[in-house]
């Protein structure tokens, strides 16, 4: 399995060590701001993480690529290019994002060198809260261009393998339950089936049965509680072990 955290830029090895203690192999990997790889999560190149599946896939029957935020859009864009038997996408999107880099806009990930179309932030909005809740933004950004949003749109009817989508109802950094829902009906109009676990009081980050609260990471509202964050994660702990083949 290969496992992707979000915009922290760490490598999960909390989750990683838990995966493992219930029988996957898991590589965790950091994706950006390391040696050799993008400063930050802005033109990320899929085949780096179509790479790291090739390599699993010299020593196993299935692979599954685990993601969660930014790691979720990687998981979902990658599933969409590149085969891959499961797919666990916690706080997902629905569409690519672009960042802010160095005055220009970029895509988040690029496919054979070309970025992929990506939704630009809303540039008139300003955040009203301490810490900001991003949340607002993408939902704005999205409204006031909707056919760059169209274009934008993961093509997650291209999975063929299983999905899991876990959204928190109070994600506050961004819709997380609208875009599951989302990818949910663009794979069954096209006869896809998608396991959708949510819960109307989790934030953005889901903790799973024996993980702790993870620190750290940019300073933003995120919504949730620890209690609604847990509850989350035992609510999709059963999916999660169905869809890798875990140990219960």
């Amino acid at each position: 399995m290969l496992l992707l955290a979000g915009s922290s830029g760490r490598v999960e090895s909390q989750r990683a060590d838990l995966l493992a203690r219930h029988g996957a192999r898991v590589r965790a990997i950091r994706w950006f701001g390391g040696m050799g790889q993008r400063p930050a999560p802005h033109e990320v190149p899929i085949e780096l993480f179509i790479d790291q599946l090739d390599l699993l896939r010299r020593d196993a029957d299935r692979v599954a690529i685990f993601g969660t935020s930014f790691g979720a859009e990687a998981a979902l864009v990658t599933a969409s290019l590149h085969p891959v038997d499961a797919t666990v996408a916690v706080a997902p999107s629905s569409v690519v994002w672009a960042g802010l880099t160095d005055g220009d806009w970029s895509s988040h990930w690029t496919s054979r060198g070309t970025p992929l179309p990506a939704v630009s932030f809303d540039p008139s909005w300003v955040s009203s809260t301490v810490p900001p809740e991003y949340r607002s933004l993408y939902e704005a950004s999205i409204d006031r261009a909707p056919d760059a949003a169209a274009a934008a749109a993961i093509r997650t009817e291209y999975i063929t393998g299983v999905v899991v989508l876990i959204a928190g109802g109070d994600d506050r950094v961004w819709p997380s339950g609208q875009f599951a829902a989302e990818i949910s009906a663009r794979r069954s109009a096209h006869g896809r089936e998608t396991t959708v676990v949510t819960h109307p009081a989790a934030g953005h980050r889901m903790v799973l049965p024996g993980e702790t609260v993870a620190a750290g990471g940019v300073t933003m509202e995120r919504g949730g509680s620890p209690s609604a964050d847990a509850e989350l994660g035992a609510l999709a702990w059963p999916q999660i072990v169905h869809a890798l083949d875990l140990r219960a």
